[in-house]
C-alpha cells in the first residue's frame, strides 16, 4: 500500500538497525534475507521488491527470499508445512504442503471477504442493528445493547450519523476498533447478540479450513499424524467466544482429520530467516517447538461421532473437550452403573480431563 520505494527503504532502515546491535559493520552484507511481508502475494511484485533492494540498498544482502506473511507464520513453527489463519483487522487463510505448494481462502480485502475478522464482526453487528430497525430482517435477540456499544463506539446518536463513517470518513482500523468493545461484553455481560456474532465468526474461520480441505496433501498428513493450523492475529484472543462455532463448523462438515491450533510464542520472523536459510542451503539452527503452544486439538469425526478435547491440556482449555468428554462419561459410565469402570464411562472420563 506504501509502495515498493518506501517498503525498500524500510527495509534497508531495520536492517542497519539490526547490523548495529550485532556489531557488523553496515557494508558487510547479509548472506541471506526472509522477507515475509503482507500484501506479498504475487511472485512478479515480489522480484520488482528483490530487484529495487538490490539496485538501490545493495549492502544490505545477497539474497532475498520474498512472500507472504501467511506462509512466514506457517514456517516457524514447521519445516514441514501446515495451515495459517490470520484474523485481526482482516482475515486469510493458507495452505503449505510439504512440496512448497500453497493454497489460500480469503485475503480478499473488506470489500469482497474478511470474514470472521475484527472489520467483519464489527460490520456483522452494524448490519444486524439496521437490519432490525428497519423491519427488514428482525433480529431474535436484543440488539439494544450492541446498538448502545455502536454509537458509543463511534460517537453518534443516530443510524444516519454513522453513515459518513461507513463512506466519507471510513477507515478500516477505526471500524474494526468495535469488536474488542462486543467482545467485552460478550465475557463481561453474557449479551447473547454479542456472543453470537462471536460463534458466527468462529464457524466462517472454520469454513475456511474446510474449504482447504480438498487441496491437504497425504503427504503432510503422514508426516505430521494431524493438521497443525497457526492462528494470528488479535481475534484469537476471544477464542473462547469462536469456540462453540468453530467447532459447529467442523463437525457439520465433517472435516476428516485431525488438527491443532497453535499460538506462536515467538516473532513469524524467524519462519522467514528459516524460509531464507533453506532456500538458499545455508545452516541455520532451529528448535520449532520453542516458537508456538497447541492451544486446542480437535479430534476428526468418524463413523458420525467425534471426540474432540486439547490435545495438549495444559496450553489452553478446550469447553468442547470438557463438554463432549463429560457427557459421554457421565452418561455412557452411570447409565452402565460403574460411572468410569465401564468402557465407555473410562473413555468418556477420559476425554472430559484431557479437554480440561
Amino acid at each position: 500500500m506504501v509502495g515498493i520505494p518506501e517498503v525498500a527503504k524500510r527495509i534497508d532502515t531495520m536492517a542497519r538497525e539490526a547490523k548495529a546491535q550485532a556489531n557488523i559493520p553496515e557494508t558487510h552484507r547479509l548472506s541471506a534475507m526472509g522477507l515475509c511481508l503482507s500484501g506479498a502475494e504475487q511472485d512478479a511484485t515480489n522480484k520488482e521488491l528483490e530487484n529495487y533492494l538490490k539496485t538501490h540498498y545493495p549492502d544490505v544482502a545477497d539474497r532475498y527470499m520474498v512472500g507472504s506473511d501467511t506462509v512466514g507464520s506457517i514456517a516457524t513453527a514447521s519445516n514441514v508445512g501446515g495451515m495459517v489463519i490470520i484474523s485481526g483487522t482482516g482475515s486469510n487463510t493458507l495452505l503449505r504442503n510439504p512440496d512448497g505448494s500453497t493454497y489460500g481462502c480469503g485475503g480478499w480485502g473488506h470489500m469482497i471477504g474478511d470474514e470472521g475478522s475484527a472489520w467483519w464482526i464489527s460490520k456483522h453487528a452494524i448490519k444486524i442493528v439496521f437490519d432490525h430497525e428497519d423491519n427488514f430482517r428482525r433480529s431474535k435477540l436484543c440488539v439494544e445493547r450492541v446498538w448502545e456499544l455502536i454509537r458509543e463506539h463511534f460517537g453518534v446518536k443516530t443510524r444516519s450519523d454513522l453513515l459518513d463513517y461507513c463512506y466519507a470518513k471510513f477507515c478500516k482500523t477505526t471500524f474494526s476498533g468495535l469488536c474488542a468493545k462486543l467482545a467485552k461484553c460478550a465475557r463481561e455481560e453474557d449479551d447473547p447478540l454479542c456472543r453470537k456474532l462471536f460463534e458466527d465468526a468462529g464457524q466462517e474461520l472454520a469454513r475456511s479450513v474446510c474449504a482447504l480441505s480438498p487441496r491437504i496433501s497425504p503427504t503432510l498428513i503422514s508426516k505430521c499424524g494431524k493438521l497443525d493450523i497457526v492462528c494470528v492475529g488479535s481475534v484469537w484472543l476471544s477464542w473462547e467466544l469462536l469456540e462453540p462455532g468453530f467447532t459447529k463448523e467442523l463437525e457439520s462438515a465433517k472435516f476428516k482429520y485431525d488438527l491443532n491450533l497453535l499460538k506462536l510464542t515467538n516473532t513469524m520472523a524467524l519462519g522467514a530467516a528459516y524460509l531464507a536459510a533453506d532456500t538458499f542451503e545455508l545452516e541455520l539452527p532451529r528448535d520449532y517447538s520453542q516458537n508456538y503452544e497447541v492451544f486446542y486439538g480437535h479430534r476428526a469425526v468418524v463413523n458420525g461421532s467425534a471426540t474432540n478435547g486439547s490435545s495438549n491440556g495444559s496450553n489452553g482449555t478446550t469447553t468442547n473437550g470438557n463438554k463432549n468428554g463429560v457427557a459421554n462419561g457421565t452418561k455412557n459410565g452411570t447409565a452402565n452403573g460403574t460411572n468410569g469402570t465401564a468402557k465407555n464411562g473410562t473413555n468418556g472420563t477420559m476425554n472430559g480431563t484431557n479437554g480440561n
